[in-house]
């Protein structure tokens, strides 16, 4: 590929951190452009037929849309194959990658949440999702399937950042007990290409975004917030 890449972004979406994780772990130079969700400009809405980011420009006026497709564009044009090679084998990592979209479903079920029943339900969900995970992560480690980095562990990279900043102020426990997962996820945060997937100032933003949701989590924060004062 030779013409320059562009990914439209959004500080805080997980989406975008996928398609910035694939480009770093292929070493795809490409610059990445920040927008403002609620004020989009004219180019955007006309490029992304859902309003939503990531974006990727691909040549003069020439943009793909939703992070799956992206993904899966990047892995069959830029070297170093992160699916299997095997057709079933590549159809369950893309069953993974969706899996990946309902626990990012879950986190915002939980951050939405304006009670605290709803809000432990939310949690009780995410907690059975993840417990599904333990079952299935290869025991040889260090990533889903093996010691070969894929598509799967761009998916869950921003998953589990999301519990990096919830856990500074909360104590969930959701991952208590379940030792591959837990093994899983300090991997991948340690992982160069997930790390900086995002700006140094993420946490504080994310912090932020929480703060002003109005939910049962917000009030979390603000009690701890408090606390810390």
């Amino acid at each position: 590929m030779t013409a320059p890449l562009t990914l439209i972004s959004h500080s805080l979406c997980p989406y975008v951190q996928r398609a910035a994780i694939v480009l770093a772990e292929k070493k795809v130079p490409f610059e990445r452009i920040n927008i403002d969700l609620a004020h989009k400009p004219d180019w955007f809405r006309a490029a992304s037929p859902l309003g939503k980011v990531p974006l990727l420009k691909i040549g003069n006026d020439r943009y793909l849309f939703e992070s799956a497709p992206i993904v899966e564009f990047l892995d069959e044009t830029e070297p170093s194959r992160l699916h299997p090679e095997d057709p079933a084998e590549r159809a369950w990592h893309r069953a993974y990658v969706e899996f990946a979209s309902q626990c990012l479903n879950g986190i915002g079920a939980l951050y939405a949440a304006g009670n605290e029943p709803d809000f432990q339900q939310a949690l009780i969900t995410l907690r059975q999702k993840f417990e599904h995970l333990d079952n299935q992560i290869s025991r040889k480690g260090p990533f889903f399937s093996g010691e070969r980095f894929s598509l799967v562990d761009a998916a869950f990279g921003p998953v589990f950042r999301y519990f990096d900043v919830f856990e500074t102020f909360t104590r969930l426990e959701t991952f208590r007990d379940l030792e591959h997962v837990s093994s899983w996820r300090r991997q991948l945060a340690d992982r160069a290409s997930v790390r900086n997937a995002v700006s140094e100032n993420y946490g504080e933003l994310l912090l932020e975004f929480l703060g002003n949701r109005g939910s049962w989590i917000s009030g979390l924060l603000r009690d701890w917030r408090q606390q810390m004062s």
